[in-house]
Parts: C-alpha cells; sequence; structure tokens
C-alpha cells in the first residue's frame, strides 16, 4: 500500500507539473486544462483516501476527540 501511494504521489504530480507547464508556454490550452483538472480529481477522489487509510490504520479515534475524559487529562496536565 505505502508504495501505490508513493508512486501514484509521483505521478499526479508529475501530471500536475506537464498541465501547468502547457498552460504556461501555451503549447496547448485545452491539454493542459484536462492534465490540470484530472490530476487534482485523482488526487482528491483517490490518493487523499487512499493516505488517510493508511495513515490512520490501527489507531483509536477517541484519542483524538475533545471527549469530557480527555478535557480533563488536558486540565491536569496543565502547567498553571
Amino acid at each position: 500500500m505505502k508504495y501505490v501511494i508513493i508512486i501514484l504521489f509521483i505521478a499526479i504530480s508529475i501530471t500536475l507539473g506537464t498541465g501547468i507547464y502547457l498552460t504556461q508556454a501555451e503549447v496547448d490550452l485545452k491539454l493542459g486544462g484536462i492534465l490540470i483538472g484530472s490530476s487534482l480529481g485523482t488526487g482528491i477522489f483517490v490518493w487523499i483516501p487512499l493516505f488517510l487509510y493508511y495513515r490512520s490504520k490501527g489507531r483509536n479515534l477517541k484519542d483524538y476527540m475533545l471527549t469530557p475524559e480527555n478535557i480533563k487529562k488536558m486540565r491536569d496536565k496543565s502547567i498553571d
């Protein structure tokens, strides 16, 4: 999974860079816009969910929520 995320990130970055180059150099505005849009769409709807799933696997979500117990722990740890 780690290598899939890395390869997908590199592919998205290259596609985005190519699209920006084509748009800025005015070589092919239509293709540049398509490349930028597809790379951003792939990044948002494919890469980010895969990355978040990979990074949060095995973690307890309750540790990151503001529950009364966690607020009490924070108050007990505060340096006054």
